[in-house]
């Protein structure tokens, strides 16, 4: 079979942003998604062009337009979300982003009416079921087929920094899990889930859908859930590593960070430089490593086995994205990387919270809700 990609414009970017509906009084999830999605529809309309529905009543997806710069994307956002809090609002409902809700347990969480959903139920059965959590997609645009998979090959050397600076996901059904993100390790249960297969070539990877489409895997390319894919209808690469986003600030930084890597690696290309790559067995390890030890992990670097602290790597990455950048127009934005490394990940912030209040885990929505108003962090964890 022959999979088309859909012309783009190059390093165009756009984000897609799940968010939790909480309990303004008990921070447990409340399931009034359709609630949300009919109250914000157009009229005449089946939905928001911007705010979407998601598997579970319990989320709601904002996205943005096509755009050239994560600041423009991120304004698209938050007119997105203030739409939601004229209907939430009065609901006593908030927005709270993290790869997991801290305590809410799975099985009192409802699916949405739609088929895709209740397939997907269907044949996951108790994996599926317990996918209580949140995520952040980034896509940016490419503008020759050819590069797609070479790009892709290449983010793998950086998927653990990204992993890392998102880790949101420390508690899980009301238990501290020992993991930055135990999502990360979650999500990858599903079928076709996880790291992407390194393919060289994009007839390997048409071959690769036509086998799982004959075979009854997938019914459609979207249910390819790797972490790292092509998205042919839009023309994009869509990386998905990351944990769910606490505020608007670190979303913009780490989208700036994906947007600057893929943009560093085509203009590589051009000047007709071999790009970076690790081989699967070591991607595997660093997505265990960042998810487990987060900001703490030693990362292996390259083909070579070279290792390093992530914060270490971090400020070299920083340092030869400067330029790049400059070019998008997210240098402000890019330069919010330093302040998680300094700060501390959400994961940090959140068991600093739970510490302070005796592991009373509503304190830790309590705190993801107020840093989502506030569009910042708003504790330090040391």
């Amino acid at each position: 079979m022959q999979i088309p990609f859909a012309a783009s414009e190059r390093s165009t970017v756009g984000i897609e942003w799940e968010l939790a509906l909480v309990d303004s009084d008990s921070g447990d999830l409340r399931q009034v998604a359709q609630t949300v999605l009919d109250a914000v529809a157009p009229e005449g309309a089946d939905q928001h062009p911007h705010i979407r529905q998601e598997l579970l009543l319990n989320t709601v997806e904002v996205v943005s337009g096509v755009c050239r710069t994560v600041g423009e994307a991120g304004a698209d956002l938050q007119r997105a979300i203030d739409e939601i809090r004229e209907v939430t609002d009065p609901l006593r409902v908030e927005l709270m982003c993290a790869g997991t809700h801290p305590f809410a347990a799975w099985t009192h969480q409802k699916v949405t009416d739609k088929e895709r959903y209740a397939t997907l139920i269907d044949r996951t059965q108790w994996w599926g079921r317990q996918m209580l959590i949140y995520g952040v997609h980034v896509h940016v645009g490419i503008e020759d087929r050819d590069k797609v998979l070479p790009i892709s090959r290449a983010m793998l050397t950086y998927y653990g920094h990204l992993q890392a600076l998102s880790a949101s996901s420390p508690f899980w059904g009301g238990k501290e899990t020992g993991y930055a993100s135990n999502r990360a390790l979650m999500f990858q249960q599903l079928p076709t889930a996880g790291l992407p297969f390194q393919f060289e070539e994009w007839g390997q990877l048409e071959s690769y859908v036509q086998d799982m489409l004959h075979t009854g895997v997938i019914d459609v390319f979207d249910e390819i859930r790797w972490d790292l894919r092509p998205s042919p209808k839009f023309g994009t690469l869509e990386v998905r590593v990351c944990d769910g986003i606490p505020t608007m600030s670190e979303l913009l930084s780490i989208s700036a960070l994906t947007h600057c890597l893929v943009e560093h690696f085509s203009s590589e290309l051009d000047a007709g430089r071999e790009l970076p790559t690790i081989p699967p067995w070591f991607a595997q390890e660093n997505k265990w490593r960042s998810a487990r030890y987060g900001m703490d992990a030693i990362l292996i670097l390259d083909k070579h086995a070279e290792e390093d602290l992530i914060t270490t790597d971090l400020h070299r990455l920083l340092d030869t994205l400067e330029p790049v950048a400059e070019r998008l127009g997210c240098t402000e934005e890019l330069g919010g990387i330093h302040d998680i490394v300094a700060r501390g990940a959400s994961y940090q912030r959140q068991r600093r919270v739970a510490a302070i209040n005796g592991g009373e885990l509503d304190a830790v929505v309590g705190s993801l809700v107020e840093e989502m108003r506030a569009g910042r962090p708003v504790l330090n964890p040391s």
